[in-house]
């Protein structure tokens, strides 16, 4: 079996349990109703902490960020102080290698002042080039020069489309590589079925993140947490399995 994790987003502490049962490794804090990584109240991250207790691994989003690093830096010191094991940020208003790598530098250096234990990992999307925002293939380069732990890719739209819209599986696989040459973390998300798991597993990333298919009916904003769709979602993920020979599953 592989060391993947499965990263499930919750939206409070009520969707934890079933988090769990079903067999998630990181419970994740975030508000979908405000964007792709839209950030949770930081009582609703403390309540979800709470409630996972150690049991698996927890993490929150700071937002969808613009290009201002001072406001991203308060977020960034208000998350940390709660206590999650990692930090997600989202380059959505950086047009830039240069202007990424300073917001990410300055997250990482206010995360570390509050928390040196929390590990900020850093989002571009795979619509990147509809919204105007960073390359996700710039971003492992970026985060490592930043200082950050890790990387993800997501996607800023969520219109039913998902990852594999916008990138094919050699894509993803380059992209996975790319982090790992450079000692980071490497995570995948975006809209992701349970029908995507083993074809998102051959790119053999760190972490899969996943909302909308752990979500009764795949409503990732009116939807609760069911534990059988997390299962059988991390099954799919971790069950052997041949390379996919197609562009998409």
């Amino acid at each position: 079996m592989k060391s993947m994790k499965l990263l499930v987003s919750v939206v409070g502490a009520d969707e934890v349990p079933e988090a769990l049962r079903g067999g998630a490794d990181i419970v994740d804090v975030k508000n979908p109703a405000e964007g792709s990584l839209g950030a949770a109240p930081p009582w609703v991250i403390s309540e979800v902490i709470a409630a996972v207790a150690s049991r698996a691994e927890t993490s929150c989003a700071i937002g969808d960020l613009p290009n201002l690093p001072g406001t991203a830096t308060l977020a960034a010191a208000g998350a940390a102080a709660l206590g999650p094991d990692y930090l997600k940020l989202g380059l959505l208003g950086v047009r830039s290698p240069k202007q990424a790598q300073k917001l990410v530098a300055d997250v990482v250096r206010a995360t570390r002042s509050v928390c040196s234990s929390v590990r900020v990992i850093a989002c571009a999307y795979a619509d990147w080039n509809l919204v105007g925002s960073l390359s996700p293939f710039q971003l492992p380069a970026v985060a490592a020069a930043a200082g950050a732990a890790g990387v993800l890719i997501d996607t800023i739209n969520k219109d039913g489309r998902t990852l594999l819209d916008f990138l094919t599986l050699p894509d993803l696989t380059r992209f996975v590589r790319r982090a790992r040459r450079r000692g980071l973390l490497c995570g995948l998300a975006g809209s992701l079925r349970a029908s995507h798991a083993q074809a998102i597993s051959s790119c053999d990333p760190d972490v899969v993140g996943i909302r909308t298919a752990a979500c009764a009916a795949g409503n990732r904003t009116a939807g609760k947490v069911a534990g059988d769709n997390v299962r059988l979602f991390k099954h799919n993920l971790l069950s052997p399995h041949s390379p996919p020979t197609t562009r998409r599953p």
